[in-house]
């Protein structure tokens, strides 16, 4: 019988590996919609992953007054896609669900169908990418709603480690978010691994302080190709410290380049963070549709993927 997500995640001893991915965009037919499902997991068919993430992508102008690098477009609905990549790989799916914009009898609404049509198991909510603009429903209100909803859905929630450079807190809202129900953790993506291990070094020494048991923080990583690319990432409030982003842009081959800041990265933060007996994992992600970078994202996969199983191995001796 496959394990499910729960039963790899609560495992400590070994590290979960998954791939995010966002929905086509809106007006994709079923049919197309189908193909460019088979194109991702035909590119993962050599790749020993445990499940695909699927993100649910919003508007964020609101977080930031620079204009966004690539138009926002809105996209399938994150429970249909969810349910297609499922059924076709055979694989557990982490669906993303912005809880800012209904109230909380739609959000109800979507949870019974998340679970008895979609068959979502897994999934993180994420709140409002900013203080501006109305809020229908908070996280908090969010959180409050699944825990008495009768689906036992496994929940998680995102961390950002560029929060936590500015605010210094982003340990405490790890701690909250645990409390109010989320077993896992998925970051923004790492292009800054001081700032990573500094949130990551908190949470550990918080959670010692409490008397609680780390819960699992899955590290983003993610390819970068392009100026363009690069700018996109800062966009999305992503810190490239200036001398990496000389490192890409000057580089010859950028992707190669950026591929090997992402091992340096891991091996920085693993090298701090193994002691602290927080359970890892990793998911990678390309941020555009460029095919360079999709096909850098699996070879990333792979290289990172090598490097947790070999820590974890010498960990376990």
């Amino acid at each position: 019988m496959k394990q499910d997500l729960r039963t790899k995640f609560a495992d400590s001893s070994r590290g979960v590996y998954l791939f995010g991915t966002t929905p086509p965009k809106a007006t994709t037919s079923d049919e197309a919609a189908s193909e460019i499902a088979d194109k991702l997991l035909d590119r993962l068919k050599h790749v020993e992953f445990d499940g695909l993430i699927v993100y649910d992508i919003q508007d964020e102008s609101s977080r930031i007054d620079m204009p966004r690098p690539f138009p926002y477009m809105r996209t399938l609905d994150p429970l249909v896609y969810s349910k297609l990549l499922r059924e076709k790989s055979e694989k557990p799916i982490i669906t993303y669900k912005s809880v800012s914009q209904r109230d909380k009898e739609a959000f109800i609404e979507w949870l019974d169908t998340a679970w008895n049509t979609y068959d979502v198991r897994d999934t993180v909510l994420v709140g409002s990418p900013s203080s501006e603009g109305e809020i229908k429903l908070s996280l908090n209100d969010a959180y409050a709603a699944i825990a008495d909803h009768p689906a036992n859905f496994q929940l998680g929630g995102v961390t950002i480690a560029e929060r936590h450079a500015v605010k210094r807190n982003e340990h405490e809202r790890l701690i909250s978010k645990s409390a109010n129900g989320c077993e896992f953790f998925v970051s923004q993506a790492v292009y800054n691994a001081q700032a990573t291990i500094d949130m990551l070094s908190s949470y550990a020494r918080q959670c010692r302080k409490e008397g609680i048991t780390p819960k699992r923080v899955i590290l983003t990583f993610t390819p970068c190709g392009s100026a363009k690319t690069l700018e996109f990432m800062e966009w999305l409030g992503i810190s490239v410290p200036e001398a990496t982003k000389f490192r890409i842009i000057d580089a010859e081959n950028p992707l190669q380049e950026s591929t090997q800041i992402c091992r340096n990265n891991l091996e920085q933060i693993l090298e701090a963070v193994m002691p602290l007996n927080i359970p890892i994992g990793l998911n990678i992600e390309s941020l555009t549709n460029r095919k360079e970078e999709i096909d850098a994202s699996i070879r990333l996969f792979k290289l990172l993927k090598s490097i947790v199983d070999l820590k974890l191995a010498e960990a376990n001796i």
